[in-house]
C-alpha cells in the first residue's frame, strides 16, 4: 500500500485502494462512467475562506458610521471604489476592490452559536458542501489527480501552528456520504512537505519488491487503444504523477509568495497575552495569506472545492479569551484584508476571475450594541458575506441591514441560498437530477433551493 500521508488516518490518500494489482479497475470505472454527463462539471473552483469565531458585521462591510458611539463601527470607515459604500477602516485594500465584490447585507445563519453550519450543516445535509460537490464531480481531478475536495487549515504551511479546534465542527465531515468524500486536510498532523510525501510505512518495507511487481503488471495491462484501456492510462498517470508539486510553495515565484506574506503585518510579540486566544491570533496573522496562495495554486491545478480557515479568531468578545473589537480587528482583519485583495489581484491578473470563484463568511455576525468591555457578543440575525469572481454579478452591494446593523431590512439571504449558488457556479444542476445512484434527499440538497438571484 502506498499512501500520500496527511498523518490523519481518514484523510490518506490510499493508492492501493485503486487495486493496482488488479488492473486500476475503480478510478478508471469511474472516468468512464464521467463521460456520459460531459456537461456535469462547470470549468470552476470554489474557494471557501470561513471566518471562524463569527466576524462583525459592523467592522467589516457595514459599519453604520451614522449611529451613535456603541453601536457604529469602533474602527471607522473607509471609502470603497463603489460610490456611497464603505468598509470597516481595517479593510483599506478591500475597500479598492469593492467593485471586484458582491457584499451582502441581508446575510442571516439563524443563530448565535458556535459552529460551522454555512459549510457543515443543515443546508448541507451535515456535510462539507465540498463533499456533496466531489460526490457528483469525482473525488479527484481527471487530468492532474489532485484531490477536488481540499481542506486548508494553518499547519499547512507552519508547521509550529495549533491544531485545529474541532469542538465546534468538522470541516472535514462528510455527513452520510461517507469517508471517500471527506476533504483531504492538509496539514493537520504536521507540515505540508511531510504531509505529502509519497513512501511506504515500515512494516511493509519487506514489500517493496512485490509492489513494485505489482505497478510493472499494472503497467502491461494498460492498453490505451481500447476506450476503456485509456481510461486505465489515464488513472495511472494520475496516481504516479506529480501531486505534490501542487502543495509546494517554494514553486511559485518569490515575489507572489512576499506579495501574499501577511506575517509582517503583525509581530506576534505584540499580541497580548492576557487574551487566552493569543496564540491562534498568531497563527492566523502569520498563515493566513500563505493558506491564501495555496488554495489558488490547488484550483489552478484541479482542485475544485477548497475550504480555508484560520481557527477560532473572529471572536471579540473582550473577555479573558477574546480581544476587544478594536484590538481583535488589528490581529485579525488587517491579515484577511490583505491577504483577501493579495488572492484578488493574483487570480484578476493570471485571468481566472471567471473560474475562481470566492466566498467569506462566519458562522454568525456580531451584536449591534458593543458591550461594556469593548466587545461585541453572538449574533444570528446578521452576519457578513462577501463573493469575488467566478462568473458572478459581482461589483454590488446586495440587500441591506436595518439602521443598527442588526436585522435584514431587506428579503433575508439564507444559507441555503448560499450554498446553491456554490453548487449552481460548479454544477449544471439538470445534469445532477440525471446522476444514477443520488438520493432524494441529496438531490433535493443540491438543486431544490434558489440561489442568490442578484449573482445569477
Amino acid at each position: 500500500m502506498i499512501e500520500l500521508i496527511d498523518r490523519s488516518r481518514r484523510s490518506a490518500l490510499r493508492i492501493g485502494a485503486l487495486g493496482l494489482g488488479g488492473g486500476i479497475l475503480n478510478l478508471p470505472e469511474f472516468l468512464a462512467a464521467k463521460s456520459i454527463h460531459p456537461g456535469l462539471v462547470k470549468d470552476r473552483s470554489v474557494v471557501f475562506l470561513f471566518m471562524h469565531g463569527g466576524p462583525s458585521q459592523t467592522e467589516t462591510f457595514d459599519p453604520k458610521m451614522d449611529q451613535p458611539s456603541g453601536i457604529r463601527s469602533a474602527t471607522g470607515e473607509v471609502a470603497t471604489s463603489l460610490p456611497g459604500v464603505t468598509f470597516g477602516a481595517t479593510f483599506p485594500k478591500l475597500a479598492k476592490l469593492a467593485h471586484k465584490l458582491a457584499i451582502v447585507r441581508s446575510f442571516t445563519t439563524g443563530t448565535g452559536a458556535h459552529d460551522i453550519k454555512p459549510i457543515v450543516g443543515k443546508n448541507s445535509l451535515g456535510a462539507n458542501i465540498g463533499s456533496l460537490y466531489s460526490r457528483v464531480a469525482g473525488t479527484n481531478d481527471l487530468r492532474s489527480g489532485l484531490p477536488k475536495n481540499i481542506a486548508l487549515y494553518p499547519k499547512a504551511v507552519d508547521p509550529d501552528a495549533m491544531p485545529m479546534i474541532k469542538k465546534f465542527g468538522d470541516f472535514a465531515d462528510p455527513g452520510p456520504l461517507g469517508a471517500a468524500y471527506s476533504p483531504y486536510e492538509v496539514g493537520e498532523g504536521g507540515s505540508m512537505q511531510s504531509d505529502m510525501t509519497l513512501r511506504l510505512a515500515k512494516d511493509r518495507m519487506e514489500n517493496r519488491r512485490a509492489l513494485l511487481q505489482d505497478l510493472d503488471t499494472a503497467r502491461r495491462r494498460l492498453d490505451v487503444g481500447k476506450t476503456v484501456g485509456g481510461f486505465q492510462a489515464q488513472a495511472f498517470d494520475m496516481i504516479l504523477g506529480g501531486i505534490s508539486d501542487a502543495f509546494d510553495l517554494s514553486k511559485e515565484d518569490a515575489k507572489t509568495v512576499a506579495r501574499y506574506d501577511t506575517a509582517p503585518l503583525v509581530n506576534p510579540a505584540s499580541i497580548r497575552k492576557k487574551w487566552a486566544n493569543h496564540e491562534r491570533y498568531r497563527d492566523h496573522s502569520q498563515t493566513i495569506g500563505k493558506l491564501m496562495l495555496l488554495a489558488r495554486r490547488l484550483c489552478e491545478r484541479g482542485a475544485g472545492f477548497v475550504t480555508v480557515t484560520t481557527n477560532f479568531v473572529w471572536d471579540m468578545h473582550a473577555d479573558k479569551n477574546n480581544a476587544t473589537v478594536t484590538e481583535g480587528m488589528e490581529y485579525v482583519g488587517a491579515p484577511f484584508d490583505h491577504a483577501v485583495s493579495a488572492f484578488i489581484e493574483d487570480v484578476e491578473a493570471r485571468g481566472l476571475s471567471e473560474k475562481i470563484l470566492l466566498v467569506c463568511c462566519g458562522e454568525m455576525g456580531r451584536n449591534p450594541v458593543i458591550n461594556k468591555n469593548g466587545g461585541r457578543d453572538h449574533w444570528g440575525k446578521l452576519a457578513p458575506l462577501i463573493l469575488y469572481g467566478g462568473g458572478l454579478k459581482t461589483g454590488q452591494v446586495i440587500g441591506r441591514s436595518d439602521r443598527k446593523g442588526g436585522e435584514p431590512d431587506s428579503n433575508p439571504i439564507q444559507m441555503e441560498n448560499l450554498t446553491a449558488t456554490l453548487l449552481h457556479s460548479l454544477l449544471d444542476p439538470g445534469e445532477v437530477r440525471l446522476v444514477d445512484g443520488l438520493s432524494n434527499e441529496m438531490l433535493s440538497a443540491m438543486t431544490s433551493p434558489s440561489p442568490i438571484r442578484e449573482l445569477m
